[in-house]
Parts: C-alpha cells; structure tokens; sequence
C-alpha cells in the first residue's frame, strides 16, 4: 500500500517527514571547494537552514541570500541577486556560488538563467567565480530531492565537453555522513581506484578545530575535478529512488560515461555488490582486509540473532536511506512493519518490495509524503518494538517504548551525527551493534532484576 488516502485533504502539516528542498541544494553546494551556498529569497530561509545544517554537523556554516523584501516580492529580485553575489565575491573570494531559489522567487516568477547571464554580461570585467543555479521552491520536493538537483545541476554545468580521458571514477553517493564519504574514499583506494566524490562534504562538514577560523571551510570537491567529469572512466551513484536527471546519467546522456546505479551499501547484500562492481572497474580481486570485515559480519549476524530475530520495526526518512534500511533490517531477521518517507512519486513500495525479495515473511506497509501526525496512530497499532530514522522521530519513538536508531538527517538530541557509518561491512558493523545494544539495554531497563548477564 502507499499514501494515506486521508492525508489528501490535508492542507497543512504537523511534524513533516522531510525538510525544505534548498537546505538539500546547500549540503551539496557545500561538498564543493571554495563554495558558498545561496539561496535566491527572504533572509529567513537562509538562517532556517544553518540552523538546521549546524546543530546536526556542529559545525559553523554561512549560508548568503539575496535577502528579498515585500519591493522585490512585486518587482522582482534580479537586482539583489546580483548584489549578494558582489557582496559574496567581496567577503569570500569563493570558486564557485551555488544559488537555489525558494518558495518566493519561483512564486513570483524569477527567471533565475536569464538574471545570472546578464550578471556575467554586466561584471564580464571582474574575475567572476562559477556560478551554479538549481530551482528548488520547497513546495515541490523535500531536501532530497534538492539535494539531488544540486548535484545534477553541478554536473551539468559545470562539465567540460573537452576534458581529457582519465582514469578516474565519479562517484555520487548521495546523502551520506561526511565520516562514511571519508570511508569510500578509502575503499575505492584499496582497489587502485581514485574517485572524484560529488559532493565531498568529508572536511567541510567536519573539519578540525583551527587556530583560525576559516570563512569558507577547507576540502570538497575542486571545481577543476568537476569540469574533468567528462573525461571518467566510469561513474557510480547509491540509490534505490533516484531521480531520472542524476549526476550520473547526466554524464551518461551528454559524455557517454558509463554509469552503475546501485543501492546504498548497506547490509551484507548490498555491500557484496558494491565491492563487485569495484571489482570489475579496477579488474583485481576483493582485498583481503575485505573478505575479513565480511566475515566479522556475517558472525555478528549469526551471534546478534537471537536479540534481533522477529523484531518488528517502523522505518521513516529520505527514501533511498529508508529502502536500504528496511532491506537491511529483512537481512537481519527484522520485520519492518510500516516504511515511511515525506518524499512522494519516488515508487517507494516497489523499491522495497525488490530490495527485500523473499526475505519478509510480510511486506510491510509502504507510505510516501507522510507528517509523522498522520501515521503515528497507525504506526503505534502495528506494535513496533524498533524505530530506525532521524531525530524528528524521536516523541513517537518514546510514545511506543521503542529505541530509537538515528540514522540520516538531521540528528539533533545526539552527539556525533556527522560521524555515524552505516556503509560497507565496517559500516553495517557498527549499525548492527548499535541496534542490537538498543535492544539489550532496553531489556535490561525494562526489567525489575536489571539483567546483568544477557
């Protein structure tokens, strides 16, 4: 089943299960050397999203606007734009500026194309940066799919027609940890692979404590790596729901780089893909180091069991997560019960019906541009004994006495979000040790002897 019937008349919503699309497009403009975020639109906006992007990275963040007011809501907004990004120039000396429009200046009509072409016209004298451009209004989409656009959108117009055949490999991972793109990086080396990672959110997103403060953070992806896209031998990208318009088809389409859609790597399955396709891009064997984390693995699985097995679990958040999620929990002998995401037309159900195959004893129930409202009720019927998403769950969670595991965006009520893994065999590791110790310590609160031996 998906959507809620009764949600179709809802006008408004109560504790959404997304966030605004720019806040997407700014976490991936953020993975880009030199970038500086921008959102075309009222100042609010932009300190909505750093407040949201710093209490889940801890990390200081700008993010520019053009500051629009009730004069540019009727006369539109061109000439802001093009100040704010003279004042960004001015302050940041950025490479590259990547402006997402919001709910106002697609209300009102801005044709964002046309205002950046007669900028780089007017200030054609000035050593100008990139300029990048993604319409992402937040009543059309949630911060996946801004993100998504983001990353298409710099691949698009940023690629070099004439750049040079490499050896590299573009690889778009998606919304992952800055901790889990430091982890791939790794990975892809252990095969004699180097990667060309968009966004590259690894150092920006989680940088280390400086004698100084840096106005635009150190590492993401150089603008130079991007326009040589082009040239890669090969392109990968994780997701089960991706849009049509990705990074990766988009080299595809334009260059003719061969591109491998595959699921996030997560769980035993998923990840055994994954270091197959590496296998293939680099022709050499899986590393040694390799063979053994899966082998740990399996063993934890088959130790784990017992505090896992027939579990039932409610799973919310961005789609292509919550598929590789619920695919894992199935893996595990975990029953998902109800599958939850704000995001809409993504065919979650068939998504999750294909990644679990015959592992489910029941399909669970499968709903799309869902308020955490409209399904708690439901979702508290269904008994479940496991919660897995963000932070934005966490009231249900406590309401149903189940441990939460926080995965995703944003993590706000813990330490560390920027640092969990859940990707590769170290990755489903540590995610299977953090599921099945929520499990025991739930046990142990829950009884009156405390279970000091378990």
């Amino acid at each position: 089943m998906t959507n809620n019937p009764a949600a179709k008349n809802a006008v408004s919503t109560t504790n959404a299960c997304k966030l605004c699309t720019p806040l997407g497009a700014s976490l991936a403009f953020k993975g880009v050397e030199g970038a500086v975020p921008f959102l075309h639109g009222s100042q609010g906006c932009a300190t909505y999203m750093r407040r949201y992007i710093i209490s889940h990275f801890r990390e200081p963040i700008d993010i520019a606007s053009s500051a629009l007011g009730e004069k540019q809501a009727v006369y539109g907004g061109g000439p802001n734009l093009k100040k704010g990004i003279l004042n960004v120039m001015k302050k940041y000396s950025p490479s590259l500026v990547g402006v997402a429009s919001t709910c106002l200046t697609e209300t009102i009509g801005d044709d964002m194309g046309l205002i950046l072409h007669e900028f780089r016209e007017e200030f054609s004298d000035l050593d100008l940066p990139e300029v990048v451009h993604v319409s992402t209004p937040s009543y059309q989409g949630t911060h996946s799919d801004g993100f998504h656009r983001a990353v298409h959108a710099l691949t698009d117009q940023l690629a070099d027609p004439e750049a040079e055949k490499n050896e590299r490999i573009a690889l778009f991972p998606g919304m992952v940890s800055p901790a889990e793109i430091r982890l791939l990086k790794g990975i892809f080396r252990e095969y004699g692979l180097t990667p060309t990672v968009l966004p590259d959110i690894s150092d920006t997103l989680d940088g280390p404590a400086l004698e100084d403060y840096e106005p635009v953070a150190s590492g993401g992806t150089p603008v130079a790596d991007i326009k040589a896209l082009p040239g890669a031998a090969a392109s990968v990208e994780f997701g089960s729901c991706l849009p049509r318009e990705s990074g990766g088809t988009c080299l595809e389409k334009r260059f003719g780089v061969l591109n491998t859609r595959l699921p996030i790597p997560l769980g035993v399955r998923a990840c055994d893909d994954f270091y197959d396709a590496l296998a293939e891009l680099s022709g050499s064997c899986i590393p040694r180091r390799y063979e053994q984390e899966r082998g740990r693995l399996v063993d934890a699985y088959v130790d784990g069991h017992k505090y896992v097995f027939g579990k039932r679990a409610v799973v919310y958040g961005e789609e292509n997560l919550v598929v590789a999620l619920t695919a894992f929990l199935a893996e595990i002998g975990v029953q998902p019960v109800l599958v939850g995401t704000g995001a809409e037309g993504k065919r979650l159900a068939e998504a999750v019906e294909s990644a679990c195959g015959d592992l489910l004893r029941e399909q669970p129930l499968v709903r799309e541009g869902v308020d955490f409202h409209d399904i708690a009720e439901e979702a508290e019927a269904l008994n479940p004994e496991l919660v897995l998403g963000n932070s934005k769950g966490q009231r249900y969670a406590r309401a149903w006495n189940a441990p939460l595991i926080r995965a995703g965006f944003p993590i706000h009520d813990r330490f560390g979000g920027q640092r969990l893994k859940g990707i590769g065999y170290e990755g489903t590791q540590e995610l299977f040790d953090r599921i099945v110790n929520a499990l025991i310590d739930k046990k142990q609160s829950d009884s009156p002897i405390g279970w000091g031996y378990i």
